[in-house]
Order: C-alpha cells, then structure tokens, then sequence
C-alpha cells in the first residue's frame, strides 16, 4: 500500500427479495449501500463445522479490520494470495509483479453466517469492485479485488453473485472481481496483523478504512459486533 499522509482517499439455494436497488458508487466515495442477498449461497451445515475463504479488496488492513468486526467469524488473516512461497513477503509483494493478491483469510461458522452474506458484505462496504488493480489510493496487482475459492462450491457461489450484481446493475461501473484459484495463503507479516485495530489513528486508516468498519456498523447491524476478533495476543 502507498502510505500517504495526504492521501484523499456445498450449495443450496436461497431466495433473496430486490428492493431499494440504487446505483453503487462503492464504499470509497462513502456512498456504501447494502446490496441484494446471493440468489445462490451455500446450505447451513451442523453445527461444529468451521470453513475458511479468502478474499483480497485492496490494503489487507481494511479488509482485515472489517471482517474482525463481522459476527460468525472466528478469525481474519492479512496476508498474500495468487503468487508463489518464495515471493509472499511485503517487500516482494509491493513491487506488483509477484502474481500476489494483499488478501485475508477468513474463518467463519457457516451456521451463523454464509459464504454468501460474507461476499456481500465484501461487495458492499469493504471495497469498490469497479476498480481495476487499484484501490483508493493504491495502485497496483497487489490491490486487486479478488475472490480465491477454497472449492467448487465457492466459485459457483462467488460467480453467480457477481453475475447477479451485474445483471441489476448496482453500480454505475462493470464488476472487474476475479475468481481465481490460488496455490496458497501466506499470512503476512505480524506488524500488518491487526492494524486497523491497533492503529485507529493513524492517517490512512482514518481516511480510508474506518469508514468501511462504520458503513458495516449501520448497514449491517444484524451483522456487527462491536469487539473485533483478533489475530495477536498483544492487540486483544
């Protein structure tokens, strides 16, 4: 992430009902609005079963901070993800050619929320999916808005949302999302764990991410708690 100071910036089915569909200029311009339910989503399981997903949306602090404050999952993990062992470093990462994502790796109950309903609150207060390589203020591979699929029924479910979010047009740009498969999750490293928790203060988190944590607060109340789950014994 370039960290400027000023800086502006498997498978059931469920039924969703469209209502309210406005255009979405995405949470960056802090216009954030929640989107329709998936048509498809996965079925509950038992209880005790626990899956993991992972998700890349720009600067892993945001995405991280978000999903901390998300109910239903058990823990967020910045990391790299699309890329090889050897280069999912911050240093390496950071020169954008290294096929790596800044992403986070969620663990979640899907009895208390869905894959589904993760992914809509990716796409509706995390980041904007209309930017191509980029992400508020940075630029690069690094920040694309990716989906890695942990099976096959996470990219169908992933896919057919993004198909969906198209076809009713809710924002005012085309969807540039990827559903990619990834040979791994590499966390990073434990300095960038926790950041947005850890640093609420400072600039560009200010600026950039902690209004995506308050956009969840008010357009998913049902979804919010107000004590994150944290990586680091130190943070919590």
């Amino acid at each position: 992430m370039v960290h400027l100071v000023v800086a502006l910036g498997a498978g059931g089915v469920l039924l969703a009902t469209f209502t309210g569909l406005v255009s979405h200029p995405g949470p960056e311009v802090g216009a954030a609005a929640a989107l329709p339910s998936p048509v498809l989503d996965e079925s509950a399981p038992a209880e005790g079963v626990s899956r993991t997903t992972v998700l890349a949306g720009g600067c892993f602090w945001g995405v991280q901070g978000v999903f901390e404050h998300v109910k239903g999952v058990a823990a967020a993990v910045s990391g790299y993800a699309g890329g090889a062992a050897d280069t999912a470093n911050y240093d390496a990462v950071s020169a954008g050619d290294t096929g790596h994502a800044e992403s986070v790796r969620i663990t979640y109950d899907p009895a208390q929320i869905s894959y589904g309903q993760l992914l809509r609150i990716f796409f509706s207060v995390v980041h904007d999916p209309t930017q191509l390589d980029r992400q508020g203020p940075d630029s690069g591979s690094q920040y694309r808005s990716a989906i890695f699929p942990q099976d096959d029924a996470q990219k169908r479910i992933a896919d057919a949302y993004i198909a969906q979010l198209s076809r009713a047009r809710v924002f005012g740009a085309p969807i540039v999302t990827r559903t990619d498969p990834a040979p791994g999750f590499y966390p990073a490293e434990e300095h960038h764990q926790d950041f947005l928790n850890s640093n609420p203060h400072y600039p560009y988190i200010a600026i950039n991410d902690i209004p995506k944590v308050e956009n969840l607060r008010r357009l998913f109340p049902d979804r919010y708690r107000e004590q994150p789950v944290l990586v680091l014994p130190s943070s919590r």
